[in-house]
């Protein structure tokens, strides 16, 4: 998301300077149809917008990615979403991107980046409060009905198997009564008379 809000913040002006400058550049060249004009114009805005839609793009990116990658490895770390949560990641993030400047920049860019990471975490809670529950409330619920339900489906199968064996051994003594019966009438039936003493 943070790509594409940074590629049209960057593309969409880049584009609209850069038709602008080649309508500049170009009033001179003749061409054979007023399609091809609108065409060249077109193809130097789409040019614009591509390159500085890249440049904004990646760096919007990885800055949301930053920010976002500590704010919650803090809140995870911590257990509680709190606004210094976000004042450190913007502080982290800031500097980062400022540390090409050296020390200065690096200082600037944090303390930069913590004041405005206090707004963004001061919204955070202020929404999860119009909510009624906090981020990590509503993590604990959903993990905490996850871990019912499973228990439940856990339950259920451990019955339906305990059922499932019963039923075998009920089904096991019947047939093993039934066998001794048929045994104990083939042993009270009367011997064959031995075959060999006849021949």
């Amino acid at each position: 998301m943070g790509v594409l809000v940074g590629a049209v913040y960057g593309g969409v002006p880049a584009a609209r300077f850069s038709r602008e400058q080649f309508i500049q550049k170009s009033r001179a060249e003749i061409y054979q149809h007023r399609v091809e004009a609108v065409r060249a114009a077109h193809n130097a805005a789409i040019r614009g917008f591509i390159r500085y839609g890249f440049r904004w793009g990646w760096r919007i990116g990885a800055f949301v990615t930053i920010f976002n990658g500590v704010s919650s490895g803090l809140s995870a770390y911590r257990d509680k979403v709190v606004i210094g949560h976000y004042a450190a990641a913007g502080a982290v993030t800031g500097g980062l991107f400022r540390m090409s400047l050296g020390l200065r920049g690096l200082i600037g860019g944090s303390v930069i980046g913590a004041l405005l990471g206090v707004p963004v975490g001061a919204l955070s809670s202020v929404l999860q409060a119009l909510m009624g529950e906090d981020l990590r409330e509503y993590k604990r619920r959903q993990r905490h009905q996850l871990y019912e339900d499973k228990l439940q489906e856990w339950s259920e199968r451990i019955q339906l198997t305990d059922d499932i064996m019963q039923d075998m051994q009920k089904a096991g003594a019947e047939s093993a009564a039934d066998e001794m019966e048929k045994i104990t009438e083939m042993l009270q039936m009367p011997r064959n008379p031995d075959l060999g003493r006849e021949e």
